[in-house]
């Protein structure tokens, strides 16, 4: 489509009301919360809303996911970092969710500074037409990028992951951390929150307190859960509906779903995770909790091919149970496990793996963390895709 008519991308952003997400962590499992909530809000949603719930975010996922929905007036829409400055440029969304700057495959986008400052140069030349950004205030670039918009709605996530943040993007000072963040040699500093999170709850500056009541787990998502909350309010979505909605998602994409390997007595269970650099790691290796665990790693070009991020993940956490390395960069793993001594085998083959898994620990759904590339090969082979 895209080659038949090189400005079909504008042509089917044109006259929606959109929603954008974007961010290095989070951006699937934000989007489905966010279009749930759309859908509990909005008459007639299922031919109302359009949104790309498999998560393909690049110029051609999302014309193709518009192209299949052609009447849809709400476009809720999961946006790859790199694609952000066109959407607003030709979609004039009416909401952009920042979420957070993180390394992220690092052979695809060499410097996140360039990122966020093209997020930056985009809102600033949208001007007053530009959208409304809820921006994760806990992170300095989203911040930084943040400041041109027309109206910012910042978000105080509670996030713990700070070591993409050591530099001031505005004028390169190392940054202090002590509780916020702030540059002493500049006046880029956390900004003050309109919602904070804090366990279940999301308190707004005003004081009104909501409580969040989700099926997807851990501190992460509850963030994700809040600036989903503050982009339905700007779509005109009731908070209480906006969270009722949200209820509703269990396994975005096939994240935190439950899937069977193998057949009769010999098949295992395993709850799928994906993490796809350290930050996301950071928040997902705390979710694990047996006592055998699946860790898969490919380095394709969807995982990002260089991967030496492994050395920044504190795997050293896993200490006391026993990891089954897996995927075609499993040696590379099993070589960070051992210099974190963390007991550890290695199954290359994923259903291999996952065999190996159901021996060591029968009858027990096995937690099972992946990057990008096994996590999609495991949902097949566990019949979720």
């Amino acid at each position: 489509m895209l080659t038949i008519d090189p400005q079909a991308f504008g042509k089917l952003l044109a006259g929606r009301h959109i929603a954008a997400v974007t961010g290095t962590n989070g951006k699937t499992t934000t989007t489905h919360l966010l279009a749930a909530a759309m859908r509990a809000g909005t008459p007639d949603a299922a031919r109302r809303i359009v949104t790309n719930a498999d998560g393909a975010n690049l110029y051609h996922g999302i014309a193709s996911a518009l192209g299949e929905a052609p009447k849809a007036d709400i476009a809720i829409l999961e946006t790859d970092e790199r694609v952000v400055p066109r959407v607003i440029e030709q979609g004039h969304p009416e909401v952009l969710v920042l979420l957070n700057f993180s390394r992220d495959q690092m052979d695809r986008n060499h410097e996140i500074k360039s990122l966020g400052r093209g997020w930056r140069n985009a809102l600033e030349a949208a001007g007053a037409k530009g959208p409304v950004v809820v921006a994760n205030a806990c992170d300095p670039l989203t911040t930084w990028a943040a400041q041109t918009a027309r109206e910012a709605i910042w978000i105080d996530t509670g996030a713990g992951w700070s070591a993409d943040a050591a530099l001031c993007p505005n004028c390169g000072a190392v940054l202090t951390h002590e509780g916020t963040w702030d540059c002493p040699e500049c006046e880029l500093t956390q900004p003050k929150a309109d919602y904070t999170v804090r366990g279940e709850q999301v308190t707004e500056a005003d004081g009104a307190v909501w409580t969040l009541d989700l099926q997807v787990p851990g501190r992460f998502n509850r963030a994700n859960a809040a600036c989903a909350l503050a982009a339905a309010r700007v779509m005109g979505v009731e908070p209480d509906v906006a969270i009722r909605g949200m209820h509703e998602v269990t396994s975005p994409a096939g994240r935190y779903a439950v899937a069977t390997f193998g057949e009769g007595a010999k098949a295992v269970q395993g709850r799928l995770m994906l993490s796809k650099n350290p930050a996301g790691w950071a928040e997902s290796l705390p979710l694990i909790s047996t006592d055998v665990v699946v860790l898969a790693i490919d380095a394709v070009a969807a995982d990002g091919k260089d991967v030496s991020w492994l050395w920044d993940v504190e795997y050293e956490q896993l200490a006391g149970r026993h990891v089954i390395c897996s995927g075609p960069r499993s040696q590379d793993l099993a070589v960070r496990l051992a210099y974190g001594d963390v007991e550890h085998e290695v199954v290359a083959d994923l259903s291999s793996a996952m065999a190996r898994a159901g021996e060591l620990a029968p009858g027990v759904v096995v937690d099972v963390l992946t990057t990008y590339t096994p996590f999609q090969k495991l949902r097949k082979l566990g019949g979720l895709a």
